[in-house]
């Protein structure tokens, strides 16, 4: 998931939501291990109604609610029954950018439209209804971008808002694009 989370950066993530297409590149990811990690819902609750569509194959939509009001997508990594995901955190947008901003009540494009798990989550109109869905599909999906993200372009550090997790909050499983306005400052 370490791995794939990297991967993810420069990719588009795609949405058809009540007949609007909007897309956003990739800036800012998160990595989340079920059996080690203990960051990962799946860690110490195991298999819940909550947790579940982590244990499904790769290429499925997990999408929770944070402290009741914040949907946040994350995109299942790993074979069925291990529950890996990565949190996407921040996309830079791209297609679609009236409905985006309509969506967010803003008039101008800049890091409240984008930057943040929960925004994106609303500009693109990801809600916990999408939860399960498979990412190849015409609902959400990813697409390929142009433009390679080299490794000296990543910025790694450690996650946001998980110091439950003891140790593994310290885990450098947070990833950005460097320079990208989207993306929010280290911790």
């Amino acid at each position: 998931m370490v791995r794939i989370a990297k991967e993810l950066l420069g990719k588009v993530l795609c949405t058809n939501v009540d007949g609007s297409v909007t897309k956003g590149i990739i800036v800012e990811t998160e990595a989340y291990n079920g059996r080690t990690d203990k960051a990962c819902h799946a860690y110490f609750a195991g298999r819940t109604n909550r947790t579940k569509i982590m244990y499904s194959r790769g290429g499925l939509s997990y999408v929770y609610l944070c402290y009741g009001i914040h949907h946040l997508f994350n995109i299942v990594t790993n074979i069925e029954g291990l529950a890996d995901a990565v949190l996407i955190r921040a996309i830079d947008p791209q297609e679609g950018v009236d409905e985006i901003l309509g969506r967010r009540k803003k008039t101008k494009l800049e890091r409240s439209v984008g930057g943040g798990p929960g925004i994106l989550s609303q500009a693109l109109g990801i809600t916990t209804h999408h939860n399960g869905i498979d990412l190849l599909g015409d609902v959400i999906w990813v697409e390929d971008h142009q433009k390679i993200i080299s490794q000296d372009q990543i910025v790694a550090s450690s996650r946001v808002g998980v110091d439950y997790a003891e140790e593994d909050a310290l885990l450098p499983w947070r990833f950005r694009i460097k320079g990208n306005s989207y993306t929010s400052p280290a911790k």
